[in-house]
């Protein structure tokens, strides 16, 4: 059973794999060629592999910006990064995450089936993430054993049906379709960012549509955009880091500034390789999705990962994750004032969750929505964080935390009910939500009978 289990968990959390069986799935219900079946599976997991393999080379490339930045300007603090803060408390909670995780998973489908909230959330990694902190958070405050598990995940597969759900409106604008939806945890940012954008530049020129005299025409090409911006990022940043900081602890002899153009370029080339990976993948899950929407979970969505939105609006990507990176510093400045704990601005979720909030804050309020809404989005994902750390017990201690909006919603949500009523009120704060997701479905449904 433990080993049928880890199986199971290992699947769950490898989103190639996972989306290529929901793929192969929904192909098989629509009774599908087993030729269309394999060429529909094959394809959609090598797309998630490209996807995730153009993630790990951006992440390479930001990595050695960020300790630039810490040592160019000397400062010390939390550095909010999911991966790190998962892998300080999986070696303690490693078994209620896992039974979190599959019981999450089902719930969310299950609420998908009986609710108006249709969307079934394949991000595996981050529903691993939410499963931990939730399991962190609930132990901390008192829960054990079975409650644990149930409850802790029946609030995952409410809090993976709701964020897509809120974000909805907003995907159907960006990509012109309502096939397909957002699953990740920055959802409240996203949400945020586009009521930023529709607030201050209600029917904007978007960042797409800008305009470039001929002789500069070669900057129409994101790649080469993207190149040229980071790489103007990286040598003004290698200058203030300093020459023998960046030879001796990164470049490992390099030349720090052909060090800093080679880092530009594997960054746009990472870019690059996650849009191809993201198209091949909306070419295969869209119509496969379909024999799942209408036999398992009728009118059910795919919820993906947040590159998924990054072709629709390549120029607001790197605006969204410089305005949101911003927006972090900005944050860094007034914690230093308020002499509170600093988090550190972390390039690596600013650029995913930021690129993304520029993308929303676009598609409502074009470029002025792009910029102050991921701006925005930077200070929420550097004050929540900080409003987090006190409900993870000893993790708060960590100099790491968790980045995503949607984890200091869920987690200040279940800490703030524990503090104030330990395992009953969390009980009972979770059953209220479920039981009003089921009553704004009720209502949804007497409307349009």
């Amino acid at each position: 059973m433990k080993e049928l289990l880890s199986i199971l968990i290992d699947i769950a959390s490898a989103p190639a794999l996972l989306v290529a069986l929901i793929a192969v799935l929904g192909l098989i219900l629509q009774k599908k060629s087993i030729s269309t079946i394999t060429l529909g599976g094959i394809k959609t997991f090598v797309g998630f592999l490209v996807l995730t393999g153009g993630a790990g080379i951006v992440l390479n490339a930001l990595t050695p910006l960020g300790e630039m930045f810490q040592h160019a300007f000397a400062v010390q603090g939390v550095v909010p990064n999911n991966e790190a803060i998962v892998a300080l408390a999986l070696t303690k909670y490693g078994t209620p995450t896992a039974l979190i995780m599959l019981v999450g998973m089902i719930a969310n489908i299950l609420i998908a089936r009986f609710t108006r909230f249709k969307y079934i959330y394949l991000t595996g990694h981050a529903t691993l993430y939410m499963s931990c902190m939730i399991a962190v958070i609930m132990t901390v405050c008192g829960f054990t054993t079975v409650p644990l598990i149930l409850l802790g995940g029946l609030m995952l597969g409410m809090a993976n049906a709701l964020s897509p759900a809120i974000l909805q409106p907003f995907m159907k604008k960006i990509t012109g379709t309502n096939e397909i939806a957002l699953g990740h945890t920055g959802g409240l940012g996203y949400l945020i960012s586009a009521l930023v954008g529709k607030a201050v530049g209600h029917n904007g020129k978007s960042t797409e549509d800008l305009k470039i005299p001929k002789g500069l025409s070669f900057l129409r090409d994101s790649t080469v955009a993207i190149t040229i911006t980071m790489a103007m990022i990286y040598v003004i940043l290698a200058l203030f880091t300093g020459q023998s900081f960046i030879e001796s602890k990164l470049s490992t002899g390099t030349n720090y500034i052909i060090y800093a153009f080679q880092m530009a370029g594997t960054f746009a080339a990472g870019v690059y390789v996650i849009l191809s990976g993201v198209r091949l993948i909306l070419g295969e899950i869209i119509p496969a999705f379909k024999g799942i929407s209408e036999k398992l979970v009728p009118n059910s969505k795919p919820a993906l990962d947040c590159p998924i939105v990054f072709p629709y609006a390549p120029n607001a990507v790197i605006i969204g994750f410089f305005s949101s990176f911003v927006g972090g510093i900005v944050s860094m400045f007034i914690m230093i004032a308020l002499h509170t704990v600093i988090i550190l601005p972390g390039v690596v979720p600013h650029f995913f969750c930021g690129a993304t909030a520029g993308v929303f804050g676009n598609a409502t309020g074009g470029r002025k929505g792009a910029i102050l809404g991921s701006f925005v989005h930077g200070i929420l994902i550097s004050f929540m964080p900080l409003a987090l750390m006190p409900v993870l017990g000893n993790l708060g201690f960590a100099n790491s935390s968790f980045s995503d909006t949607d984890y200091g919603a869920v987690g200040i949500f279940l800490g703030s009910l524990g503090s104030m009523g330990g395992v009953a009120l969390i009980t009972t704060g979770i059953l209220a939500v479920l039981a009003l997701m089921f009553v704004l479905s009720f209502f949804k449904r007497k409307s349009t009978d």
